[in-house]
Formats: structure tokens, C-alpha cells, sequence
């Protein structure tokens, strides 16, 4: 059972999600609030459908997500300039240093994660899980 790709692949994001927990708490966010932040960082302003999309997740997920985000005044929502009936999501200030210090923090997690792997084991796992995804 332990070779099973089902098996590795949650037992690696739980230990992963070890790390990055407790790395992402002194920001006051956790690793869907990470995701939600990284993703609306984007070049281009997001509406929340589209940022629910990117993430592969549901429109009342979202809504709630966004709503404890902007509770927390890392984000804001305005009225899209081209459709009302959307809003775009945007990253406050706050969020926007809040993002980037947890990226730090993340990839403090994530190096500590994969300093197991020798050598350019890491960028391949990378690179593999790139593809597969």
C-alpha cells in the first residue's frame, strides 16, 4: 500500500501542510488563504469567479473565502468596470506585504520539505509533478 501514488501523494501533502501550517500562521492566513492571495496577485485584476476557477474550486467556497479575507483587510472587492453584475478582487496593501512575506515563509517550508531529496532530486520532483498537473 505504501507505493500506491494515492497513498505517497496525501502522506507527502500532509507532512508538506506540517510545515507550511505552523510557517503561515504569524501571517494570520492558511494555506487556502495562501492559494486564494497568490492567485489574486496576478497582473491582470481577477473577478472572484475567475480566481474560483484558477483554483479549481466552488463559487460559495470562494465567496466565503474572499468574505474572511476581506474581514482580515488583506482584500477588497469593487465593482468590475465592464459588468456590474461582477466584482474584481484586488489585494489591499496589507495583503500584498502579507503575501509577500508568506511566500517567504512557504519556501522556507518547502525547501525544508524537500531538503531530503539529493542533488537535483527536488527540481525534477518539481518539474514531474509540473507535467502531471
Amino acid at each position: 500500500m505504501s507505493r500506491r501514488l494515492g497513498y505517497l501523494f496525501k502522506h507527502a501533502g500532509l507532512r508538506l501542510a506540517e510545515l507550511t501550517g505552523p510557517a503561515l500562521e504569524p501571517y494570520g492566513i492558511d494555506g487556502r488563504e495562501f492559494g486564494v492571495l497568490s492567485v489574486l496577485a496576478a497582473p491582470e485584476p481577477l473577478s472572484q469567479l475567475e480566481a474560483a476557477q484558477r483554483l479549481r474550486i466552488d463559487r460559495t467556497t470562494m465567496v466565503a473565502m474572499i468574505d474572511a479575507l476581506e474581514r482580515k483587510d488583506l482584500v477588497e472587492r469593487r465593482p468590475h468596470p465592464d459588468d456590474r453584475r461582477k466584482n474584481i478582487v484586488e489585494l489591499t496593501g496589507r495583503g500584498r506585504d502579507t503575501l509577500g512575506a508568506a511566500t517567504r515563509a512557504v519556501d522556507g517550508a518547502e525547501e525544508a520539505f524537500l531538503a531530503v531529496l539529493p542533488g537535483d532530486d527536488a527540481e525534477r520532483l518539481r518539474d514531474a509533478l509540473d507535467r502531471l498537473v
